[in-house]
């Protein structure tokens, strides 16, 4: 049986529906599209692979399936995961830890391309920037308490800014405004070398590492969930 045309039915270019799911928020759409589309073509290659090949070529195709996971994880690497990121996704609440940030099992699953991993990230960034910058002060904290003599340097850059400021209110530097700048000056030095001597700079860099680590795991993993959409359409 031929169907013929219908004149009225409507016909959207892939490309410009992705488009819209994306300006208008329906990124979870997306994100399944995209889930959904690799599980097809990876099904269909599967079936071709039996019914045409032998076993060498499907050992070919599945280092190809594992060089083509590694690809998408190096990929995870090379993106700046704050580049969406502005100020105003910190001023909301917090999103829930248990149901929102860790979710369920089935809230987790591996991109299937770096261009559905660039996505996540950069949504879920968003959406949890609150619950990672929790994250990076839990990892902080645990690493000055494995480092006490970070911990200590810190604490003393703490105590030699508030003696300055002290010092300053009580004999009136502030009327003097070069022997003020030359003090502030030596108190930056010497704030640099008690965090260089103390090692500060490697507890930083041990919380960022595995801050940003459990964010590009984490954002990359995870699916992309409804959000609530504004209500067009007006109220009874």
């Amino acid at each position: 049986m031929v169907f013929s045309a219908n004149p009225l039915s409507l016909s959207v270019p892939e490309p410009a529906f992705e488009s819209w799911l994306r300006d208008s928020g329906y990124l979870e759409i997306l994100d399944q599209r995209t889930s959904h589309f690799n599980r097809h073509t990876t099904a269909v290659t599967a079936a071709t692979t039996v019914a045409t090949t032998n076993a060498t070529t499907t050992t070919n195709n599945f280092l190809l399936l594992i060089f083509s996971h590694l690809k998408t994880l190096l990929s995870l690497f090379t993106l700046n995961p704050l580049a969406k990121l502005t100020t105003d996704d910190f001023s909301g609440p917090t999103p829930s830890w248990t149901v929102s940030f860790i979710g369920s099992l089935d809230s987790y699953s591996f991109p299937a391309s770096p261009s559905q991993a660039r996505l996540r990230v950069h949504e879920n960034v968003k959406r949890y920037a609150r619950n990672y910058a929790t994250l990076f002060i839990i990892f902080f904290a645990s690493t000055l308490y494995q480092m006490p003599l970070a911990l200590v340097g810190l604490i003393s850059c703490l105590v030699l800014w508030d003696g300055f400021r002290l010092c300053s209110d009580r004999w009136g530097l502030d009327l003097y405004p070069i022997l003020h700048q030359a003090l502030v000056r030596v108190t930056q030095c010497a704030t640099l070398v008690v965090l260089f001597l103390c090692n500060v700079q490697m507890a930083v860099f041990f919380a960022l590492a595995i801050s940003y680590g459990a964010l590009i795991l984490h954002a990359s993993f995870r699916k992309l969930t409804p959000v609530k959409q504004p209500d067009r359409g007006r109220k009874k």
